[in-house]
Order: C-alpha cells, then sequence, then structure tokens
C-alpha cells in the first residue's frame, strides 16, 4: 500500500510559477513509475507528465512540453512537478499517481494509487 500527498498548489497569475510536490509512504517507491494527471470539472482526468523508477523514462502531454518538468527523489520518496509559463487553461485539480507494473504513462487504468490532488489556480 502507497499513499501518496500532494502539495504545493495554489492561486498563480499566468505567467507564472508553481512547484508541486507528492510524498509517498513506505519503503518502495523507487519501483513505481509515478505520473503526474489534472481534471477540471466535467472532465476526464488528462495525464500531465510521468516518470519512470529510476528517472530514465520522461513523458510529457504536448500541451505542457516545455514549460514543466517532472523529477523524482528516491532518497526523499517524492515526485515533483515545476510548473512554468503558467496559462489560464492550466487550472486544475493536479494529482499524482504510482504504477507499480510496465510504463504505460498516459494510461489512467494502469497506476495502482492517486493522491487525493491539489488545486491549481491560474488567473488571467
Amino acid at each position: 500500500q502507497v499513499q501518496l500527498v500532494e502539495s504545493g498548489g495554489g492561486l498563480v497569475q499566468a505567467g507564472g510559477s508553481l512547484r508541486l510536490s507528492c510524498a509517498a509512504s513506505g519503503r518502495t517507491f523507487s519501483t513505481y513509475a509515478m505520473g503526474w494527471f489534472r481534471q477540471t470539472p466535467g472532465k476526464e482526468r488528462e495525464f500531465v507528465a510521468a516518470i519512470s523508477q529510476r528517472g530514465t523514462l520522461i513523458d510529457y502531454a504536448d500541451s505542457v512540453k516545455g514549460r514543466f518538468t517532472i523529477s523524482r527523489d528516491n532518497a526523499k520518496n517524492t515526485v515533483y512537478l515545476q510548473m512554468n509559463s503558467l496559462k489560464p487553461e492550466d487550472t486544475a485539480v493536479y494529482y499524482c499517481a504510482a504504477d507499480r507494473n510496465s510504463w504505460s504513462p498516459r494510461v489512467v487504468g494502469r497506476y495502482d494509487y492517486w493522491g487525493q490532488g491539489t488545486q491549481v489556480t491560474v488567473s488571467s
């Protein structure tokens, strides 16, 4: 069992930056691929970024490529999402997720554990 707790969300003006963190419980964090997703009311959960167990594989949604950076620190059981040049359309609840199986970063159903989410609001 892995528990994930996101933090770092908030209100920011367009063009600003935020850094999300996701802290994981347990000793097996390094065995999980980690992903970030986001969701707005009435829409499906959307893939944002993912990183493999050792950070050798990284994937980004086209909408965030060049603006967001995912990273992880296995010694701290934490995955990060650095978000720069934020746009109003980035407004959403952001979730981190853990996948203990094969590398399928964009498939929501492949993730085994989810955090509770953190709200990011970008004002224009």
